[in-house]
């Protein structure tokens, strides 16, 4: 299984003017994991517009409500655990393969609605980037480590 491709996929890193993260419960779990917005590219799609596009779909903040601070030079990966890798996106891949993007939130709080057309998250809220790794499902930790590495400077001009 481990000769799988990752999907191509898109992060969002959302601060608040605080420097706080934007996280969301998933609402297709009874698991009380938090993560930040991210998902698949569509073929042919670029990382950026993607990212954006994903943020809308979650979250209903449109693009004209962020400002894209950073971009990761180089994608993450992370692989699912074995038991998973069967029954997510149809067992096609063995992870994902994630762009990353730093924004800035420029809206208000009343603006975000999680309550979108294709719902994924049943609650949100903001939090310390510290926490984000022990927010995280665990086979995720790693990735959100590296996401905070990579973001570290950006993320000590914000706090």
């Amino acid at each position: 299984m481990t000769d799988l491709p990752y999907r191509p996929a898109a992060g969002i890193m959302l601060l608040n003017g605080q420097g706080q993260v934007f996280v969301a419960c998933r609402i297709d779990t009874k698991v009380e994991a938090w993560q930040m917005p991210q998902g698949g590219l569509d073929p042919g799609e670029d990382a950026r517009a993607g990212a954006l596009r994903e943020l809308e779909e979650e979250t209903g903040i449109p693009a004209d409500k962020v400002e894209v601070i950073a971009a990761a030079a180089e994608p993450l990966f992370y692989d699912l655990p074995a038991d998973l890798r069967k029954k997510v996106w149809g067992g096609k891949y063995r992870g994902q393969k994630q762009y990353w993007f730093l924004l800035r939130y420029l809206g208000r709080d009343e603006e975000i609605d999680i309550e979108t057309a294709h719902p994924e998250f049943r609650a949100w809220k903001w939090a310390p980037p510290a926490d984000l790794p022990d927010l995280i499902v665990p086979f995720k930790r790693d990735l959100y480590r590296q996401v905070l590495d990579t973001f570290a400077d950006r993320l000590a001009e914000a706090g």
